[in-house]
């Protein structure tokens, strides 16, 4: 508990959100509600160790993004064997801060890499009769020329401009592309302030700072543009 708590106030002061599990079946069902940007998985724990349950991740396909294991007592191929089944680092505790901080940026920035890849290609028109599996956000009217598709969501923004997101993309890449849409969304209407930005969607300044440069969103082009 005393570990989990510290290594929470440390990245919270860092401006990251902090879920916390205390057990193997509490992370299991963290994941299941959604891919979080990076885990930090101990070895030991009441229930299933860290190795167990990194397996059961990779077996399932739900390894998607960038786990670092975390031990005091593990051996070298305890680590190892992390490593192959896909952990992206080891920490031994005691962890150090720098250690620690630099390990977490280096799993945050491969994240951003792996959401910026190639999109895969598109796939072909739907038929007039799926139209009704789209969602479409806006003021109520979609936009003429952005019509409402099968398998994806289209916003109609400022001055006839859509975004459009696939809902074939793995679910930690539509989030990804969803929240870069919501922040220049309301950047655009804020012209570019932060304050004004933080208390629309509810977050510190700090946290929106370090979420906009994960994201790859660069508010003073916005604000200049006035999209």
């Amino acid at each position: 508990m005393g570990i989990r708590e510290l290594l929470s106030e440390i990245l919270g002061d860092e401006g990251h959100a902090v879920q916390l599990a205390e057990n193997a079946q509490q992370a299991r069902e963290a994941r299941a509600a959604g891919a979080p940007d990076l885990v930090l998985l101990d070895i030991w724990m009441p229930d299933t160790d860290g190795v167990t349950l990194l397996k059961e991740w990779q077996r399932d396909g739900l390894l998607t993004m960038p786990v670092i294991m975390m031990s005091g007592h593990a051996t070298i191929d305890t680590a190892v064997e992390a490593t192959r089944i896909g952990a992206m680092n080891f920490l031994e505790k005691p962890i150090a801060l720098q250690k620690l901080l630099k390990a977490v940026q280096q799993g945050l920035t491969r994240a951003q890499e792996t959401v910026r890849a190639p999109a895969p290609a598109p796939r072909p028109q739907p038929q007039p009769d799926e139209a009704a599996a789209g969602v479409a956000f806006g003021n109520g009217a979609p936009a003429q020329h952005a019509p409402v598709r099968a398998g994806a969501l289209v916003q109609p923004g400022a001055e006839g401009h859509t975004f459009s997101l696939s809902f074939d993309l793995p679910l930690r890449e539509a989030r990804d592309a969803f929240e870069r849409m919501y922040f220049e969304h309301h950047l655009g209407r804020e012209g570019g302030s932060m304050t004004r930005v933080a208390e629309k969607t509810g977050l510190e300044r700090t946290h929106l700072y370090r979420k906009l440069k994960q994201l790859g969103v660069e508010p003073g082009k916005l604000a200049k543009k006035g999209v």
